[in-house]
Order: structure tokens, then C-alpha cells, then sequence
């Protein structure tokens, strides 16, 4: 395979990304709390070539708990236990910059990626959640701009602390008693508006060089943050054209920072519900919309909305005005919003288009269909490929990787099996070098 390759990541929402796919008969219910399914789940995205298997967090009970299942397990921790049960599949998992310290997550990760050999990515997200906030003793969400502001200084920093071992600072010389090259181990000495880090870290550079940086946000605070910062981008696009939009300034501030603008690696999420024909993909479609709680459904949009659910009238339109609030996730504010308006769509069929609470795109049919889908988008560039989001979890990621992934390989577009050992090599990233070795470097000059 030559050219320009597509990627895939699956984003594993315990039981699959209907809120109701823990009620149908093949599902688990307690598979949230299951580590077997989520082995399950890793090695069947290994067997279909997937570069990575993703995990969302929120470190808060923000949902409907009574109506569906949740992410309850603390992603690194998770993800430490199948990278022993998994040999090639990248490792992703979210942490907040709002609730986290910028040593003890560059730790974290900078672990999982030793013990994973060089497979783990982080997720950046600032948490526009109020019930986080009150677990970490605050009244709220802090503001929009100012969470960006904090995410920024902490994601810098936290690049500098995976930095600071140079890559042969270990020695190891039994006969010469030398253990590290402490020359080649740096102090980052950070002090900044919100932190202040002496460093280095504790824990030395991997095979990757240090994990790979995943930003998930549409928001022009967002954006600016993945430009400067991201390796990799989750973002959400309901048409084509959206996507080409925001693939195209995204990567015109990627240069503006002195980035070349390939170096982003683009995926919009995509839900996906597969049949062997277009009525059987539509009959699955029907039992799941079915199965939702009409009120659960409400009460997710009302909270991505910041209303009162009493605002909305299931057979009207939105209401009007809905101005972007200051503590909202403004990439999924933004998206539903423009998904209601484009299609002029009541309530009640904006929610069964966000398959009662998803807010990524959708798409319904045959795996001929899907694959035809994500060809059009991935030869637009309005993507260089997804964040696969299955109805239902594991037997919709096993008919996509049985029945869709041989379509694309076949097409030429996806690999038939992994060249790499990092999920850098799986992204096709390089290598980034130690800004240190860099310095060291021009001294020595």
C-alpha cells in the first residue's frame, strides 16, 4: 500500500454508543465494569489493524447513571491491563488539564507508554462539566477561555517533563558502575501563571519518544490549542464540506505556528450501525432509537444545551435564542446546533439524529455503505480517518472489522497489516527528539 493512508481508532463506550445497547440481548450489562470485555473489545480492534483503541473519562457521574452505563474505571489503569493482553493497538485515553497535575499525568503516561512499548497517547480535554468541578472543590466549571489558557501552560509543560531524559541518558554499564547519564537528564525548571515544576521526570523517553498528543475540541480556543500543541485531533463534522472547513483552518494555524500542516492528524467521530442490507442496518436502528428513555434523551440534550429540559418541546423547533454559554463544551453546543438548523429539525428528530445523545455523525447501512462513506470523506480530506464509535460493543466493531476493514484494504486505503511497533509508526508521526538533545547539541557546537 503507497500514498496517503487512512486511520482508524474505536472509541470504547463501555457497551456501545447507544445509550441503550446495553438492553439488547447480546449485550453485557456490567461490561463497564468488566475487564474482559474490554479485552475483548482491544483484540478484536488489533485483529482488524486498528491504530488505536480509545478511552473517554469525565471524573464525575454526569449522566443519566439510572437510564445507561458509564465510564466508571480510570482509563490509564485500564489501558496498563490491556496493553499486556495486546501487542500492536495504540492506547489512548483522556485526562483532564483542568483536574490533574502536570507532573503526576506526564508520569502517568509517560508509564503506560514504557510498559505498552511505545503505544500510549494522551487526550487532552479541559472538562466543561460542573459536577467535575465540585469533585475537585470548586462551585462549577471554570470559564471557557480560562480553562484553554490553563490547558495550554500544562500541555507545554508536560511536553517538557517527557523531554527531559534524553534518549540515552541510560547506561546501564555494569563495569564501569555507570547507571544514568545524569548530563543527559534535565531539570525543566518551569514556572508559569498556573504551575510550577522543577522536573525532569522520573521516568525516561520510550520507543515512541514520548506518547502521542490527542486534542478533542472545535471551539476557537480549542483549535488554537490543537494548532500549537496536537499530534493527532478528535473533532466533530456533520457534512463533508464541515469537515474540508475545519481540516483547512486547523491546519492553517498548525503553520502559523511554525508547523508543518500535514503534521495533524484529523479524525471526525462516526457512529456506525451495519446491516447485511439497508432495511437490516434500519431494523437495528429502530430497536436502539426504541430502547432509548424519551427523557433520558431530553436531559442529554438539555445539559449539551445548558437548558431547562422543560424548554424543549419534543414536535418544535429548538428555541430561540440559544446564545453559546460561557461553560459549555462549545464543540458539542456548536455541532448540535448547527445539525438542528441545517435540517430544520424538531426535537424530537434532532434526537433520534443524535442517536438519543451522541452529537457525532451517524451513519446507517451496508458495510458497501459505510466503506463508501468513509471513502468519500478520507478523498475529500475531510478527514485522514475516524474515531469509529460502534452501536453496540463488541459485536459492532466485529461486523466493521469483518465486514467493512476488507473493503477498504481492497481499495488500497487501508493497511493490511502493521508495519510499526508505535503508535506513532501507526499514524505515520515521527519520532519527535528531546528539545534537550537539541540544546545540547548547539552548546557543544
Amino acid at each position: 500500500m503507497s500514498g496517503r493512508q487512512l486511520h482508524l481508532n474505536v472509541n470504547v463506550l463501555h457497551a456501545g454508543v447507544y445509550p441503550s445497547a446495553w438492553r439488547l440481548p447480546q449485550s453485557q450489562p456490567d461490561a463497564f465494569l468488566d475487564l474482559d470485555h474490554f479485552v475483548r473489545v482491544a483484540r478484536i480492534a488489533e485483529r482488524g489493524k486498528l491504530d488505536a483503541v480509545f478511552l473517554a473519562d469525565t471524573p464525575a457521574i454526569n449522566d443519566r447513571i439510572d437510564h445507561r452505563p458509564f465510564n466508571a474505571l480510570e482509563p490509564t489503569v485500564l489501558l496498563a491491563e490491556l496493553a499486556t493482553a495486546t501487542r500492536h493497538v495504540g492506547l489512548v485515553a483522556t485526562a483532564s488539564t483542568t483536574y490533574n497535575e502536570p507532573f503526576n499525568l506526564a508520569r502517568r503516561f509517560a508509564s503506560l507508554d514504557l510498559v505498552s512499548r511505545g503505544r500510549a497517547g494522551w487526550n487532552v480535554v479541559t472538562t466543561a462539566d460542573a459536577a467535575a468541578g465540585r469533585n475537585f472543590g470548586f462551585a462549577g466549571a471554570s470559564e471557557h477561555g480560562a480553562r484553554y489558557a490553563r490547558a495550554r501552560e500544562f500541555t507545554d509543560l508536560v511536553h517538557a517533563l517527557w523531554d527531559s531524559w534524553e534518549d540515552d541518558a541510560f547506561i546501564g554499564d555494569k563495569a564501569s558502575g555507570r547507571f544514568i547519564d545524569t548530563a543527559k537528564v534535565h531539570a525543566v525548571e518551569h514556572r508559569g501563571a498556573h504551575y510550577a515544576v522543577a522536573g525532569p521526570l522520573t521516568v525516561p523517553r520510550s520507543a515512541q519518544g514520548r506518547p502521542v498528543t490527542f486534542q478533542a475540541g472545535g471551539s476557537e480556543d480549542g483549535r488554537e490549542l490543537a494548532a500549537a500543541t496536537a499530534d493527532a485531533v478528535f473533532s466533530l463534522a456533520q457534512t463533508i464540506e464541515d469537515g474540508t472547513a475545519y481540516a483547512r483552518d486547523l491546519r492553517a494555524r498548525a503553520a502559523r505556528y511554525g508547523r508543518r500542516p500535514d503534521a495533524l492528524v484529523i479524525l471526525p467521530g462516526l457512529a456506525t450501525v451495519i446491516g447485511a442490507t439497508e432495511a437490516e442496518a434500519r431494523r437495528r436502528q429502530d430497536e436502539l432509537w426504541d430502547l432509548v428513555p424519551v427523557e433520558y434523551s431530553l436531559a442529554r440534550l438539555a445539559g449539551t444545551l445548558r437548558l431547562d429540559p422543560s424548554r424543549l418541546e419534543l414536535d418544535k423547533p429548538l428555541p430561540e435564542p440559544l446564545p453559546l454559554p460561557p461553560d459549555a463544551n462549545h464543540t458539542m453546543f456548536l455541532g448540535t446546533l448547527a445539525l438542528a438548523r441545517r435540517d430544520r429539525l424538531t426535537v424530537r428528530q434532532l434526537l433520534r439524529a443524535l442517536g438519543g445523545g451522541v452529537g457525532h455523525r451517524i451513519v446507517v447501512g451496508t458495510p458497501e455503505a459505510i466503506a463508501d462513506d468513509i471513502e468519500a470523506w478520507f478523498r475529500a480530506g475531510a478527514a485522514d480517518g475516524f474515531n469509529l464509535m460502534p452501536d453496540v460493543l463488541p459485536d459492532g466493531l466485529e461486523t466493521f472489522v469483518d465486514a467493512v476493514v476488507p473493503i477498504l484494504q481492497r481499495r488500497g486505503l487501508f493497511r493490511r497489516d502493521y508495519t510499526g511497533a508505535t503508535l506513532r509508526d501507526h499514524l505515520g508521526l515521527p519520532r519527535p527528539a528531546s528539545r534537550f538533545a537539541a540544546t545540547d547539541a548547539a552548546a557543544s557546537a
